[in-house]
């Protein structure tokens, strides 16, 4: 028997935390957690963008990493020891400093700030970029809020932002379409 996509539980503005505890719908961590699945819904529409094999298989390394982090996100801090929650790694960070090494060693110099768009596939990583940024910043209301946040989780967001914003370089690179300098206008 397939199991029901409703359960009309959350029908009165409340949800519940993996663990049971109920909160309401606009707590701090269901926000965290929704903008988590937002970000990697985006990374997807992104990574359907791209035709390039590695980045194709970094970007879903990356959703799977996601869906670690929008877990943790989603627990009861006080029952998840009890729980089998699959574990960010300081590797996951590393691995997205490596990948930034790597594409930048193909990139100009960057001379200017840089205006998203050239391609839709670019302009969907500076969106997913933004996205990214956003969960973080959440996640950091969230410690200022004495709400339990793995310090990695924020770790992580940070650099990923980072390897977006390189990947947005770098996908410019590889579609053969020119970055857009910000130009900033200047009365005289």
């Amino acid at each position: 028997m397939a199991i029901k996509i409703y359960t009309k539980t959350g029908d009165t503005g409340n949800t519940s935390l993996i663990g049971g505890t109920k909160v309401p719908k606009s707590h701090l961590r269901i926000e965290s957690y929704g903008t988590v699945d937002e970000l990697n819904s985006y990374i997807g529409l992104a990574n359907d963008l791209l035709q390039h094999a590695h980045t194709n298989q970094m970007l879903k390394e990356i959703q799977d990493r996601l869906f670690t982090i929008g877990s943790s996100l989603a627990c009861d801090p006080d029952k998840e020891p009890l729980m089998k929650i699959p574990d960010l790694k300081e590797t996951d960070v590393e691995l997205l400093e490596s990948e930034i090494d790597k594409m930048n060693e193909s990139l100009p110099p960057m001379k200017s700030f840089i205006l998203p768009g050239g391609h839709q596939a670019v302009s969907t990583l500076h969106v997913v970029r933004c996205i990214c940024r956003r969960a973080e910043r959440i996640c950091v209301h969230m410690q200022e809020e004495q709400l339990f946040v793995d310090p990695l989780v924020i770790k992580y967001l940070n650099r990923l932002s980072d390897y977006l914003f390189v990947l947005s370089r770098f996908a410019s690179h590889f579609l053969q379409v020119a970055e857009i300098p910000w130009k900033p206008r200047i009365n005289g």
